[in-house]
């Protein structure tokens, strides 16, 4: 998978976010939308799109969607 659709498949996870907000860059835990529930949606992305398990630990270790994507590749 390439950035831009992790992006979008990321960006999906939230519902009242403009997909204008969401780039490689984008800090996603200061979205205003950024919640334990989000992040939860995020994990079973990963999980259901690219068969890779991620923590919540994980998550944690990023900031940017970019880092976030970087690690899932890894793994």
């Amino acid at each position: 998978m390439e950035i831009t659709q992790f992006i979008e498949k990321f960006a999906e996870q939230f519902e009242e976010t403009p997909r204008s907000i969401f780039a490689a860059t984008t800090d996603f835990k200061s979205l205003d939308e950024w919640d334990s529930l989000v992040s939860l949606s995020v994990i079973s992305m990963v999980d259901e799109e690219l068969g890779k398990r991620i923590t919540g630990a994980d998550i944690r270790s990023c900031t940017t969607i970019e880092d976030l994507y970087n690690l899932v590749m890894s793994k």
